[in-house]
């Protein structure tokens, strides 16, 4: 499956145009003889397998994986593929698809979740850094750029061998996150905490299932010696959660899946963009899947509640749902993990040590990463990953209140008070309580 950016649009970066998310929800985004093949819990060795099936059945191996989910990602001859299926180690075997990211200053997306009024971040020295570890699985990040905190070390999962951002929108996603409260450029949700560059797409802002999966993999290996707790995916494709016909994270068919279960249960805490298609996010991953917080955006353009506010870079409305924004159904399944923030507009970190303004739920995701961050940090999110997504949605209900007659309501129009039509698009995450 292909991924993309969640750049207010899909298989290419859009910067501030309308964004068209080129996978549809469609099927075409297989890559023809590119695998991912998940092997049984009893192999030890997912290397040793990979060796063997490279001799045996002529398999180009790209990747194993050994935390996250235990296989390895091949291409394999067409002829072959019955025989790797039936191979007695192989658990299932997975096309392989593309995929991208999904993307469209105080930045008034901070304003609006009201991160300003963290106690957490509230950072009284400039070299004062919030005490968070956050690896964004996305096109890198820049490793120089003098707002961020970047981790020297990290993983390519992508082309080349390094993990700096040749694209931009890693970096802008990091700012979001983590820039640093420094008195210059932008102001994170989450200042000056770590980011970890996981490159996983190319500098077209293009990847692969096997790629991700890659990303996912590092994540999970190295979340108890670094300290990861949350990790960022502005990034997706089309398809859907085999959940909906009882699959679970032990019997799902579905490796991109796999992977994140994997991950999830080492306690890594997954926010991912909802896709940018103006359609239900049921049709696009890792958006539709249970085990995530699936952030859809809305547009602010003045860092404050109530609307009214004139646009800037887009003809957005201001406190309503972004017209590119996926959503869910009201009463369907995916309400459970679903969570609105700011993505329209959005001033942030670039590559070369610049800065940019760019729109798409890609944006929306991490001002929901951020808040987590400091949400675990803050010793108010405990638990599991599915308790702290419970707890920032549940405060997320409780800040906005029912009553949008109340003077300074937090809530936007679209909020589950006041639902288009039968759209869900979620609460308004809100970081000033962490």
């Amino acid at each position: 499956m292909v991924v993309a950016l969640l750049v207010g649009g899909g298989v290419a970066l859009a910067q501030q145009g309308d964004p068209p998310d080129p996978s549809g929800g469609s099927a075409g985004n297989v890559i023809d003889g590119q695998y991912i093949v998940v092997l049984k819990g009893g192999v030890s060795d997912p290397r040793d397998v990979a060796r063997e099936h490279a001799r045996k059945y002529g398999a180009e191996v790209l990747y194993t994986y050994d935390d996250a989910l235990n296989g390895y990602a091949a291409h394999i001859p067409a002829q072959k593929l019955d025989e790797v299926r039936n191979d007695p180690n192989v658990s299932f075997v997975s096309a392989d698809r593309r995929v991208h990211a999904f993307a469209q200053s105080l930045p008034k997306g901070v304003d609006r979740i009201q991160g300003d009024l963290s106690p957490t971040a509230n950072i009284d020295n400039i070299d004062d850094r919030v005490n968070a570890k956050v690896a964004i699985i996305d096109t890198g990040i820049d490793l120089d750029h003098p707002d961020l905190n970047v981790a020297q070390e990290g993983r390519n999962c992508s082309s080349g061998s390094t993990y700096d951002d040749g694209n931009g929108h890693g970096t802008h996603v990091a700012g979001t996150v983590a820039a640093k409260d420094d008195g210059s450029g932008v102001v994170g949700v989450a200042p000056g905490a770590t980011v970890y560059p996981v490159r996983v797409l190319n500098n077209a802002g293009s990847g692969s299932w096997s790629s991700v999966a890659c990303g996912i993999d590092w994540v999970t290996a190295n979340a108890a010696s670094k300290g990861i707790k949350v990790a960022n995916m502005s990034l997706g494709g089309s398809g859907s959660d085999d959940s909906e016909n009882g699959k679970t994270c032990v019997t799902t068919a579905n490796a991109l899946r796999k992977a994140i279960c994997g991950s999830v249960a080492k306690g890594v805490t997954y926010v991912v963009a909802a896709g940018n298609s103006n359609k239900n996010f049921s049709g696009f991953v890792p958006a539709a899947y249970n085990e995530v917080l699936t952030v859809t955006a809305m547009a602010d353009f003045n860092g404050q509640p109530g609307g009214g506010a004139a646009a800037t870079c887009r003809s957005d409305v201001d406190d309503t749902p972004a017209d590119f924004s996926n959503f869910t159904q009201v009463g369907s399944s995916d309400v459970g993990h679903t969570i609105a923030a700011p993505g329209v507009c959005i001033r942030s970190t670039w590559k070369g040590g610049k800065y940019n303004t760019i729109s798409g739920t890609s944006m929306a995701s991490p001002h929901v990463a951020g808040t987590a961050a400091l949400c675990i940090t803050s010793g108010k999110c405990t638990g599991s990953p599915a308790s702290v997504a419970s707890t920032l949605r549940q405060d997320a209900a409780t800040k906005t209140g029912n009553d949008r007659s109340v003077s300074g309501y937090y809530g936007f129009t679209g909020d589950p008070n006041s639902p288009v039509n039968t759209r869900y698009y979620g609460y308004l995450v809100h970081a000033g309580g962490y």
